[in-house]
């Protein structure tokens, strides 16, 4: 049975370098509840204050999953220093736990590309930041980054659920409503969002009028027709 916490979700984090650390940090202070996991318990110097699960083991041991809270996970980000770990961790989160919302941190950008098309979701740390992979780990919840004056107008990044993928993007504007304005595929932003074909991994950002909100949550509800 997955958990229900009136603060947020539980994450997962594997690995607890700059990129570890700040993200378990960052999650923590939005209300969630962060177990963090390195197999160095050296590591855990980064943390200042810590309340959270500290747990000194590997990403792909199962045992050291479950102490972290694995069953019933609501997400796990990857982001140790070996490519391999990350996937492998990543594969064992989504296909043993059932972990819907996960993450590899890959540092060959080419090999990020392949596991996004084999519906591995990767970030490759050249180009994306401790906020982008918040995003993927927390696809349900909206990131505003600019709004207009009035409030009416908000720039948003969304992620493309599977459901979407083989869908023409453009299938989602309303005019005067809902704009797609780019979408970022496999780490690299497009400015042709209107004719391109949904593909999983894709980071959408949009346009559109406060009023439209409840209209594009139901869009992009996982499994919506």
């Amino acid at each position: 049975m997955r958990r229900v916490l009136c603060c947020g979700v539980h994450v997962i984090v594997v690995g607890c370098g700059r990129v570890g650390s700040g993200l378990a940090i960052s999650l923590v202070a939005q209300g969630h509840s962060v177990a963090i996991m390195d197999k160095n318990a050296r590591a855990f110097r980064r943390l200042k204050e810590w309340e959270g699960p500290r747990i000194v083991g590997s990403g792909f041991d199962r045992d050291d999953l479950e102490r972290a809270g694995a069953v019933g996970a609501d997400a796990l980000a990857a982001v140790t220093s070996g490519d391999n770990t990350n996937i492998l961790t990543v594969r064992i989160a989504r296909e043993t736990y059932l972990i819907p919302n996960v993450v590899a941190r890959i540092y060959d950008p080419r090999r990020a590309e392949i596991y996004q098309r084999l519906g591995i979701p990767t970030v490759a740390t050249v180009t994306w930041t401790i906020d982008q992979v918040r995003r993927r780990l927390l696809p349900d919840e909206d990131v505003g980054d600019w709004s207009d004056p009035s409030g009416q107008l908000t720039l948003l990044d969304r992620s493309l659920p599977d459901s979407w993928a083989g869908r023409r993007l453009s299938d989602l504007e309303e005019p005067g409503r809902l704009s797609v304005v780019a979408v970022t595929r496999s780490g690299v932003p497009r400015l042709d969002a209107r004719d391109l074909v949904g593909q999983e991994g894709d980071v959408l950002h949009l346009a559109i009028m406060t009023a439209a909100r409840k209209d594009l949550d139901a869009l992009l509800e996982p499994g919506a027709p």
